[in-house]
């Protein structure tokens, strides 16, 4: 992986994660906290998306939309365990 496509990967993920903490809590979960919710969700999001036959456009605006769903879905998972 190349320096540049780290770097993208870093700031989707800390926008996508600061993007859905800021929708399921409310604020964000400071820089680090937003980068692994964000690539967490990223993840899912590229797990569950093909299987459901679900696809967003192209490009680095798919990628933020798609890691921010993937990471709204986490956080909302979170917190249905955290309450049992």
């Amino acid at each position: 992986m190349s320096n540049e496509s780290l770097l993208v990967f870093l700031i989707v993920g800390a926008l996508a994660g600061w993007l859905a903490g800021q929708v399921v809590r409310g604020g964000g979960f400071g820089l680090i906290g937003d980068i692994v919710v964000g690539i967490i969700g990223a993840f899912i999001a590229g797990w569950l998306f093909p299987r459901l036959g679900f696809s967003l456009g192209t490009g680095i605006v798919r990628a933020i939309i798609n890691a921010t769903i993937g990471s709204i879905l986490l956080l909302l998972l979170l917190r249905l365990v955290r309450r049992v």
